[in-house]
């Protein structure tokens, strides 16, 4: 199978350069590599110029097709003819060598699946089960033979009866999921969800759909948006042995206000994509969810070392939410 490899970045020249050596390293290399650069400065593309990679095609767009959104459609539109994949990575991301082998086996042994994802390692929080500990089920989360801790907003989730009925990567009615992901156990499990730091789909996916245009600028959720779209098409797919880091670089980011706004109003919209008429309880539990995790944010800001950060964050959540009264997304 033919795959191309879209990287869509914004004034990072350091982290892709990292994040391109380690492609280079690949047990599977891309066919083509195409870099959508969304820079206001010639730093990446002189980062290019001074360290070759095979295959590289580099753009540089206008402002006109800038942020996430509008260059992820701009690299699709310029993939190869002969690609039956197109994967997409965030560029303050760092692979594992036997990554791309990996999701390419992963559509070869399975005719049914459209998208595939992998696994962040460094933020991997499972741990093996111990069979002689008694775990409180409000406090950890038990998925095979592994057990993962919860956070202070999931404990809380549980007590409150607020928490996902469905597995990691799976969508409930009320979309709140779990984000805890997988163990790396190597399994490959079937799911509504992949991240957009590492997701893959055929040739039909990116064929029949683009990104959603409603995603302006640092576009938070449109990967959640697309996968949904791409089920129409089959199954979406996380395989744990395909594994890489990511180090969430912050350059390029909206300030905290904006994305808390996102966090709600672009919530808001992604749920109602995957399901338009939900029940008078999943909406009730969707606003209860989105206002515990408004409180929590506003207590961080006595809790943590960046008392301002989440005290904005939480008003931008504030106002995110209130605006949904008059002013829906659509």
């Amino acid at each position: 199978m033919k795959f191309s490899l879209i990287i869509c970045t914004y004034m990072r020249s350091k982290p892709l350069r990292k994040l391109l050596q380690s492609v280079k390293a690949q047990t599977l290399y891309p066919d083509e590599t195409l870099i959508v650069d969304g820079s206001v400065n010639q730093e990446t593309k002189a980062m290019l110029e001074q360290n070759r990679f095979q295959h590289l095609h580099y753009f540089l767009v206008s402002e006109e097709d800038r942020g996430l959104t509008r260059q992820r459609n701009y690299g699709i539109a310029r993939v190869g003819k002969e690609m039956d994949i197109v994967c997409f990575l965030d560029d303050d991301t760092v692979l594992e060598p036997d990554y791309f082998e990996e999701i390419i086996k992963t559509f070869q042994e399975n005719e049914h699946i459209a998208g595939v994802g992998g696994v962040a390692i460094n933020e991997n929080r499972w741990s093996k089960r111990n069979p002689n500990t008694s775990y409180n089920n409000k406090r950890f989360y038990i998925f095979e033979d592994y057990v993962y801790p919860e956070g202070i907003r999931n404990v809380l989730r549980n007590y409150l009866g607020l928490q996902s009925n469905l597995g990691p990567g799976r969508m409930p009615e009320y979309s709140h999921g779990r984000t805890c992901g997988f163990p790396l156990n190597n399994k490959t499990y079937e799911v509504d969800l992949l991240i957009g730091m590492s997701f893959s789909f055929r040739r039909i996916v990116f064929e029949n759909n683009k990104f959603s245009t409603y995603f302006e600028g640092y576009g938070l959720y449109e990967d959640a948006d697309y996968c949904i779209r791409a089920l129409q098409f089959g199954k979406n797919a996380i395989n744990t042995a395909a594994k890489l880091s990511h180090f969430h670089n912050p350059s390029g980011r909206p300030n905290q206000h904006q994305y808390g706004k996102m966090v709600v109003r672009n919530g808001y919209y992604v749920w109602r994509v995957k399901n338009p008429n939900p029940s008078l309880n999943a909406k009730f539990k969707w606003h209860a969810i989105t206002l515990l995790l408004m409180a929590i944010r506003f207590t961080n800001t006595f809790t943590t070392n960046k008392p301002k950060e989440a005290f904005t964050e939480a008003l931008g959540r504030k106002m995110g939410w209130l605006s949904l009264f008059w002013n829906k997304p659509k």
